[in-house]
This record gives C-alpha cells, sequence and structure tokens, in this order.
C-alpha cells in the first residue's frame, strides 16, 4: 500500500515568524494622492499596500510629543544662517557690538522657517530634475 505523504498544517496564528494579517484599513485617495503614493512606494522598492503600512505604523508607533523632521530641518537652517552670519564678518577681522548680534539672532528667528521652505523646495526641484533626466 503507498504512503501518502502530507503537508503538515501551518498554524494559523503565525506566517513567516509573524503573526498573521487580517485586519484591513483603507482610505479614498483623489488620482494625484494615488500617485503620489505609488511613486513614493516604488521609490522604496515596495508596494504601495507595503509602503502604507510602514508609514501608518512609524506614525501610530511613535509619540505624539516627537519633533517632527521639518521642525528639525528648520533649527538646522536656522543655525546655518546664523554661522553664516556670524563667521563671516568674524572671517573678516570685523567684531559684533551686542546690539548686532540680538539684530542677528532677531533676524534668524524671523527668517529660519521661509529659509527651511526654501531649502526644501529646492530639494524636490532638484529631486524632479534628477528623475526627468
Amino acid at each position: 500500500m503507498p504512503t501518502i505523504h502530507t503537508m503538515p498544517e501551518r498554524c494559523a496564528e503565525k506566517l513567516r515568524g509573524r503573526d498573521r494579517r487580517s485586519q484591513n484599513l483603507s482610505t479614498k485617495l483623489t488620482r494625484e494622492e494615488e500617485m503620489l503614493i505609488e511613486a513614493a512606494a516604488s521609490a522604496s522598492g515596495k508596494t504601495p499596500s507595503e509602503w502604507a503600512r510602514d508609514v501608518v505604523l512609524r506614525e501610530a508607533k511613535s509619540p505624539s510629543d516627537s519633533v517632527s523632521t521639518e521642525t528639525l530641518l528648520t533649527e538646522i537652517v536656522g543655525l546655518q544662517l546664523f554661522l553664516t552670519n556670524v563667521l563671516s564678518p568674524i572671517a573678516c577681522g570685523e567684531q559684533m557690538s551686542p546690539d548686532q548680534y540680538q539684530e542677528l539672532m532677531r533676524h534668524v528667528k524671523a527668517n529660519k522657517h521661509e529659509a527651511a521652505r526654501e531649502v526644501i523646495a529646492q530639494h524636490v526641484a532638484e529631486k524632479r530634475g534628477q528623475s526627468h533626466d
């Protein structure tokens, strides 16, 4: 009598070392939003579903009081503005008065957000230019 070999049943609870995914989360998108997500997913080598899952879970796991990337970039650009405006006169042998220093600080605080937006816009334009080459 022939022996029949059966495949062992897979545990319904685990798949590839993780819990089986059985819950859905959906949303409606405009065509432009869909294209944006598809491009981001493709750039990271993932399907839109995998990419969206990763983004949603990363955001869900991050503390609500965490600092955004945009905030960090704004502060970095502020430091760049400050250093550029302080080091340039010093490199030329000039000194800065306390009033000049305070004015510089006011200038940096007032302009760092716009300067950061310009840096982001420049980066996006460069990225678009590279993708069209």
